[in-house]
């Protein structure tokens, strides 16, 4: 059953690589965790920027949103705030005031995305966006050509949440929890599904990855489509890509890349798990070139404290044991990751589990171990006047438990 399930993924896979064109690397992305604050202006200022500066035209898509006129219209509004000259597209699924069918072929429409510098996708759900536009897959209409055009000739593709999931080969379309997606696995067609295909598709894109653990399921994801790298954007946070190689980090917090390239999973073990995945936390103000895996760290950490735990010299901060009773936490990774590179230990243990589940009875669980090799490094700053931390290259395994209940008494 492995065997066959595998030959199946395989099969799918190669067929939407075979059906969808190779990304024209000519424009930028700007790939948004989503919760974007209309105050984080150096993520609003960066897209208009990219779409041509002040006065550039920018169509913005509310079609993933449940309320697309209202949280569109405040869109429009923070983009007109940093200097576009922005317009709402009449583009959404649930509304009876609106025809999608007729409006994604609407020579009018289809003209105003084609004359813009940008566009911008909100957030809600991102099956909405390929279900109205089409996707990677080749099924693509009328003003999804129009926006590759934008991109082609140097444009700026930008999407918040669910506009950020969008913007892979492959997306999360509609997904059970974090926690559930690791015990139960994600299905083609049903949980994972083509996206617009505007990054790399040795690339994954996932968002709100951090604040909300999903790095677990993007994980999930990117083992079950056999894709090599992937990158969990924080909420509040943007990572561009620029030319289709270049990325960057700007807004709150940071990202996490994800390099499967090297890991390994015992199919003889029953559930998810991975061996010698690799991690690289990314600040922001940090960069990344997509192809080499190259990590310019920013200027403030490169002019502050460089941290080499394999060197003589390595004067760790900490001394302490690292265990995360809940690793998929708000935050959780990133802490977790900043202390063990300035540790003397080097190993954490982090745990994933139903703690309601747990309180009555034994559940399954996860376990995550984290450690250092040779290649892990890090830097720190207290430029900005808190503590931040890049850390590259650390080894993580992960492995199905149970975890002994009732938990406590």
């Amino acid at each position: 059953m492995r065997f066959v399930a595998g030959l199946l993924i395989a099969t799918y896979w190669t067929t939407l690589v075979l059906n969808a064109a190779e990304p024209d690397n000519h424009g930028s992305l700007v790939i948004v965790g989503g919760a974007l604050r209309y105050t984080q202006t150096d993520v609003w200022k960066a897209v208009v920027e990219l779409a041509g500066g002040t006065g550039a035209k920018i169509a913005v898509f509310p079609t993933a949103s449940s309320d697309p006129l209202k949280y569109g219209s405040r869109s429009v509004a923070a983009l007109h705030q940093a200097g576009a000259d922005a317009f709402l597209l009449p583009l959404w699924g649930d509304r009876s005031d609106v025809d999608i069918k007729q409006a994604v072929v609407d020579p009018k429409l289809i003209e105003q995305v084609k004359a813009a510098g940008g566009v911008y996708f909100i957030g809600g759900a991102q099956s909405r966006i390929t279900t109205a536009l089409g996707s990677s897959a080749g099924e693509r209409t009328p003003m999804l050509e129009a926006i590759w055009e934008v991109y082609r000739r140097g444009g700026v593709v930008a999407g918040s949440s669910a506009g950020a999931a969008a913007m892979s080969r492959m997306m999360i379309r509609e997904p059970p929890s974090v926690l559930k997606s690791m015990q139960d696995g994600l299905s083609l067609g049903k949980d994972l599904a083509p996206g617009l295909g505007f990054l790399d598709p040795a690339w994954f894109v996932d968002q709100h990855c951090l604040a909300r653990g999903r790095f677990g399921r993007t994980l999930v994801a990117m083992q079950t489509l056999a894709i090599k790298f992937g990158v969990g954007v924080d909420e509040n946070t943007a990572v561009i890509v620029r030319q289709g190689r270049n990325m960057s980090v700007i807004g709150y917090k940071g990202a996490i890349v994800m390099d499967l390239s090297q890991a390994t999973s015992d199919p003889t073990i029953h559930g998810f798990n991975l061996k010698n995945a690799r991690l690289t936390y990314l600040d922001r103000g940090d960069a990344m070139d997509l192809q080499t895996l190259e990590l310019t760290p920013s200027a403030e950490k490169k002019a502050d404290q460089f941290i080499d735990p394999g060197s003589p010299a390595f004067h760790p901060s900490r001394d302490v044991t690292l265990f995360a009773n809940d690793i998929l936490g708000n935050l959780a990774l990133p802490d977790l990751l900043g202390k063990l590179i300035d540790n003397k230990n080097p190993e954490a243990i982090g745990l994933a589990f139903d703690g309601a589940a747990a309180r009555q009875q034994p559940t399954r669980g996860f376990e995550f171990r984290f450690y250092r090799a040779a290649d892990s490094v890090g830097w720190f700053t207290s430029a900005s006047g808190a503590g931040a931390y890049t850390v590259a290259n650390i080894r993580l395994d992960i492995r199905p438990v149970e975890i002994t209940g009732p938990l406590y008494k």
